[in-house]
């Protein structure tokens, strides 16, 4: 018994799209909200000694349009964001800023969520997949954790400059979780 040639391409078509082809959901918020929970004990001064220093980093606005991306688009520029983390804090001079236990703890969780969305993009996505709107997040993705590195450098990695960078890495964390959420519903 042979299936009706409409049946067949639109099984071939279902299977083709990004979304439909992307075996498993996006980081798990579990792993995200105990990766800001490790951020948040990481604190060793207090924010408020630190006004001074504060400034608007301005998380990317291109990513509050992320919501209108395929789930395998949304993934890649998910895995851009949480590399970017990891780098930013892998640092020598993150090293010397941060308890060298809760940052491994930190790295740790980051470093599972990368692996995670990095099984799932194996699963569902081809590179010539990747859309002009999550090419373009991606790139400003890495423009503004060039930002936060040029602030940490402008200001010599000093320990309030660590301090608002890691309150920005929080936000970045509470968009991840925020955007999965959305993408889930």
């Amino acid at each position: 018994m042979s299936l009706p040639l409409s049946l067949l391409m639109a099984l071939v078509m279902l299977g083709s799209n990004p979304a439909c082809s992307l075996c498993c959901d996006l980081p798990v918020n579990r792993d995200n909200q105990e990766s800001f929970t490790v951020l948040s004990q990481m604190q060793k001064i207090s924010l408020v000694s630190c006004l001074g220093d504060r400034t608007d980093f301005r998380l990317p606005q291109i990513l509050a349009g992320m919501t209108q991306l395929e789930k395998t688009q949304a993934a890649v520029v998910l895995h851009g964001m949480l590399q970017q983390i990891f780098n930013f804090f892998s640092t020598s001079s993150s090293h010397a800023a941060w308890d060298e236990i809760l940052l491994d703890n930190f790295l740790t969780g980051i470093y599972q969520q990368l692996e995670d969305l990095e099984l799932c993009l194996e699963k569902g996505r081809k590179v010539e997949q990747i859309s002009v709107e999550s090419e373009n997040s991606r790139l400003a993705v890495k423009k503004y954790f060039q930002g936060l590195r040029l602030y940490l450098k402008e200001k010599a990695h000093s320990h309030c400059a660590w301090e608002i960078v890691r309150v920005e890495t929080r936000r970045c964390l509470l968009f991840i979780t925020k955007f999965t959420e959305t993408l889930r519903t």
